[in-house]
């Protein structure tokens, strides 16, 4: 298996996580919805995990996947809140446009 993934340079993982990346970045740039928001940020989070197990391959270290594991646990708890900040637009907008609240209140 390692020899497979060795025969990869990581030029290819990088290419794959830029794309990744710009994918995600541009759906918080496009989109006015908070779950595509959610989404993106996954994306973009993914893309960092895809860097962080390419340089850990390449370098024969585990410290990047253990970096990798950090961020998914991160990206778990980003979700959960995010969904209570989207249940909450809901609830009190009818709607989880983000640009409909324009200011907080009581």
């Amino acid at each position: 298996m390692a020899a497979v993934a060795a025969s990869i340079p990581p030029q290819w993982y990088l290419l794959l996580a830029a794309g990744v990346f710009c994918i995600g970045l541009f759906g918080i740039l496009t989109r006015s919805d908070a779950l595509y928001f959610l989404m993106s940020v996954e994306l973009m989070m993914n893309a960092a995990n895809i860097n962080f197990v390419a340089f850990s391959l390449y370098y024969g270290d585990l410290t990047g996947q253990v970096f990798a594991l950090f961020v998914i646990a991160l990206a778990a708890a980003e979700v959960a809140i995010g969904i209570g900040i989207i249940l909450v637009l809901y609830r009190n907008f009818g709607d989880i446009d983000v640009t409909v609240p324009t200011e907080m209140r009581w």
